[in-house]
């Protein structure tokens, strides 16, 4: 049986007051949220999954879809140093197809730590905590770290153009993918790139933009001029090798023990040394939770986790799910987020790492529901 909102709040409360005796500070962001900042974080794709609605006075408003960003930004407001805080509340998100175990309202309790002073020991703590919380319900624990891709990718040997294509769709798995190919001349360009591309080799940017008639759209002519010069140099960039891709591909097809995926990426780390100081930080957590009793061996490591949920985390990322049930969402979820500090910061990064759970995907899977 489903429990109850009532169950669901006490659930949220006991689940909370774990996170009070650490030191955490309890907050309640407001539900509606300015959509302006959700807009320019996720861009107009969040539109699909939030309530939006117009306010007179202070323009276009969501509800809460999650409560990181909000915390993050009373965080940076307030000017504070070190701190933790802990929340407890609905959040809503639209769902277009109805699915198993997805509401569109639902609980979250939560611990956010702010600039801690070891960041691999922040790291372990909130993994432990959340893992002692959810120890009753048996669930499977899987972790990753966003941060192998982006060093990965920050270290090929390619054009820095190419190198933000795709570091834009880390958490686009097939769009990467369709990147990677391109670039690699695995896969041509499109159609119509080709034949853009071919005009390039003949014409000046400037010319094909004069030649076209009347300025029409937002865009400036200068900024027009500005991609057609990108596409000409990416046209005439040489391939990714494929010993780079290959590389890729293999450390994104680790799963693993987390001993057994560190050792298998020190390997890979040979013929790509970019990845060094992100393992270094990854043996450095491994080592933490090792001394707080975490029993990693039945933890599973997946290098590619996190790419399709987890936008705004940019290194450590874990989660806890109910084993055999895969069309449950996690019941708890969470890593490190320092580049969302970074653009709610106005460029003032503060290390921050967090998570969250489902009281209610807790009390349903713990058999506690409405009789």
């Amino acid at each position: 049986m489903q429990p109850t909102k009532d169950q669901v709040r006490a659930e949220a409360a006991r689940l909370q007051a774990l996170f009070l005796e650490t030191g955490a500070k309890a907050v309640d962001p407001n539900i509606l949220q300015p959509a302006n900042i959700l807009l320019d974080l996720y861009g107009e794709d969040i539109r699909a999954r939030a309530y939006v609605t117009g306010d007179p006075l202070k323009g276009e408003q969501m509800l809460r879809p999650d409560f990181t960003v909000p915390v993050v930004q009373m965080h940076v407001a307030n000017g504070d140093g070190a701190a933790r805080y802990t929340y407890a509340g609905e959040v809503f998100r639209r769902q277009e197809v109805p699915e198993l175990g997805r509401t569109n309202e639902y609980f979250q309790v939560g611990l956010e730590l702010f600039d801690s002073e070891d960041a691999a020991e922040a790291e372990a703590e909130v993994f432990d905590r959340f893992s002692s919380a959810l120890a009753p319900l048996g669930l499977r624990a899987a972790m990753g770290d966003i941060g192998l891709l982006i060093a990965a990718v920050a270290g090929l040997k390619t054009t820095e153009a190419r190198k933000n294509a795709l570091m834009r769709h880390l958490w686009r798995p097939r769009r990467f993918r369709a990147l990677l190919d391109r670039y690699s001349g695995r896969t041509p360009p499109p159609p119509s790139r080709r034949a853009l591309l071919k005009r390039l080799e003949r014409e000046m940017p400037q010319n094909m933009v004069q030649a076209v008639g009347p300025h029409i759209g937002l865009r400036s002519e200068a900024e027009i001029e500005q991609r057609l010069e990108t596409l000409r140099i990416e046209a005439a960039a040489p391939p990714l090798s494929a010993a780079q891709v290959t590389l890729i591909d293999d450390m994104l097809d680790i799963r693993e023990t987390p001993a057994n995926a560190l050792e298998r990426l020190r390997d890979i780390a040979v013929d790509m040394p970019a990845l060094d100081p992100a393992l270094d930080r990854l043996e450095r957590r491994l080592d933490a939770m090792r001394a707080r009793g975490v029993a990693l061996d039945q933890v599973e490591f997946e290098a590619s986790y996190g790419r399709t949920t987890m936008e705004y985390y940019d290194g450590f990322v874990f989660g806890f799910y109910a084993g055999g049930r895969p069309h449950l969402p996690p019941v708890a979820s969470g890593g490190r987020y320092d580049a969302l500090t970074r653009v709610l910061g106005q460029g003032r990064e503060i290390p921050a790492v967090g998570g969250m759970i489902r009281p209610g995907l807790a009390l349903e899977l713990a058999g506690k529901g409405a009789a």
